[in-house]
């Protein structure tokens, strides 16, 4: 599909079963390093069952089966001696409504590079906090109150403050579940502004109902429906010029 691009993540074969439902069918796709791919298509059609295979969030499911390649860096992510904690440090996780944890806004960002031992107490935190903060976009908002907790701020900084938090462990790939569809579109077009800044340094995928919000961000663009991976490629090629008729019919709003 890409000459130029760098393969960050290469998915081959990738079946998913929930106990006796085959929900995800022989899912095949090349994800490219420091560009946005969107996850379009109908409710429940696998797109955020797909997403979290990506960083083995589906393994939390005792039901869940899997098999398949997910290749991440030239490693494959289900192999026996890959421990899934260590890929979820790698592979950041937004989710649809921010979920701040009840703590200060400083302390939401510090938790887990402390945990992790990126940093120690002291300056490298707080050097690090603040300039997870100014990626996300959101230090001006806060910077004179990082005691305060992170559920006082509004539902756009909330998810910033997410997005802090997930860059703070210093991720290469970042995975979104319909960040903005809680927000209202001002906190939308900021996160939107910030997805196209955050390109420059890690690989995004999201999920996102919002076709135009698709065809606004994303560099490729992915189209499920009912499990199987109908077509993918270059978002222009996806909107503009589809070469399945179900992937026209949903982008014109036929269905969906």
């Amino acid at each position: 599909m890409s000459k130029d691009n760098k393969v960050k993540i290469e998915v081959n074969g990738l079946n998913l079963w929930y106990g006796d439902n085959h929900a995800l069918h022989n899912i095949s796709l090349d994800i490219y390093e420091n560009k946005i791919t969107a996850l379009i298509g109908p409710s429940g059609c696998g797109k955020s069952t797909f997403l979290r295979c990506l960083n083995r969030m589906n393994d939390l499911i005792p039901i869940v089966k899997i098999d398949g390649q997910t290749v991440i860096d030239g490693k494959n992510i289900y192999d026996k001696d890959v421990d899934e904690v260590s890929v979820r440090k790698k592979i950041g996780m937004v989710f649809q409504q921010p979920n701040p944890f009840p703590k200060s806004i400083y302390e939401n960002v510090a938790y887990a590079p402390l945990k992790h031992g990126i940093v120690k107490k002291g300056k490298a935190c707080d050097e690090l906090v603040e300039s997870s903060l100014k990626k996300a976009g959101l230090w001006e908002e806060v910077k004179e109150k990082l005691d305060a907790p992170g559920t006082s701020l509004s539902g756009g900084q909330q998810q910033r403050l997410c997005i802090a938090r997930t860059i703070a462990v210093k991720p290469k790939v970042i995975l979104m579940d319909e960040p903005t569809s809680a927000l209202d579109p001002i906190s939308t077009e900021k996160i939107e502004a910030l997805m196209l800044e955050l390109k420059k340094d890690y690989t995004i995928i999201t999920v996102t109902h919002n076709m135009q919000q698709a065809a606004r961000v994303a560099d490729y663009t992915a189209f499920f429906h009912l499990g199987k991976l109908i077509e993918y490629d270059t978002t222009d090629t996806i909107f503009v010029n589809p070469s399945n008729k179900k992937t026209e019919d949903y982008i014109t709003g036929r269905f969906g």
